[in-house]
């Protein structure tokens, strides 16, 4: 197994330690990302949100999410710009969040690196189309590129017709900051010329 780089594995301790802790000494009421209308949204739970995690098992998928695309995408990019890239998809799942929480009335708080975890998983479909992956459940291979579509597919039909109490639109979201970050970075529409 290669070794996981710097950041990502700084990330998946950093969110591990999180979840114990908060099990030690409950503090996630103040970091999680409350609605707008709720009365206990503060600025920093935009950010904040996505070190938390309600379950073992939502940290689990979480953190393997993490390393199986993020540890590439941090080897391409380095460090620096793949931190840039996770914080701009958990930014816009928050703020898709934000949205779909005030127009249905929603008082409940999300949780989780997941809209990171969709941009990152976008990317990874854009950088190596052709890469095959292997789903768990069932046990499918599919190249990257049909990956990112039935996953996005499917957080589309789940956001409209589920009802889990799952952020769907906070995955869509990420997945929305990390294609306009990467034309961002590439100066395609609605964006200037290339960055470096």
């Amino acid at each position: 197994m290669p070794t996981i780089p710097p950041a990502t594995r700084a990330l998946m301790l950093i969110c591990t330690a999180v979840f114990f802790l908060d099990q030690l000494v409950p503090f996630a009421g103040m970091f999680a990302l409350w609605p707008l209308g709720s009365g206990l949204f503060w600025p920093w739970q935009v950010v904040t949100y996505a070190f938390l995690h309600g379950s073992v098992m939502h940290l689990v998928f979480n953190m393997f999410g993490l390393w199986m695309f993020g540890s590439e995408l941090e080897r391409v990019w380095g460090s620096r710009r793949y931190l840039l890239f996770l914080l701009a998809g958990v930014l816009a799942a928050a703020l898709a969040q934000l949205a779909v929480t005030q127009l249905m009335g929603s008082n409940a708080p999300t949780v989780g690196a997941s809209g990171g975890l969709y941009a990152l998983l976008l990317a990874f479909g854009i950088l190596f189309p052709n890469q095959t992956i292997m789903l768990l459940i069932p046990p499918i291979p599919m190249k990257a590129r049909t990956f990112v579509i039935v996953f996005g597919a499917l957080e589309l039909f789940l956001g409209i017709y589920g009802g889990s109490g799952v952020a769907h639109f906070a995955h869509l979201g990420g997945m929305a900051g990390g294609y306009l970050m990467i034309r961002y970075w590439r100066g395609q529409p609605p964006f200037g010329r290339r960055r470096r």
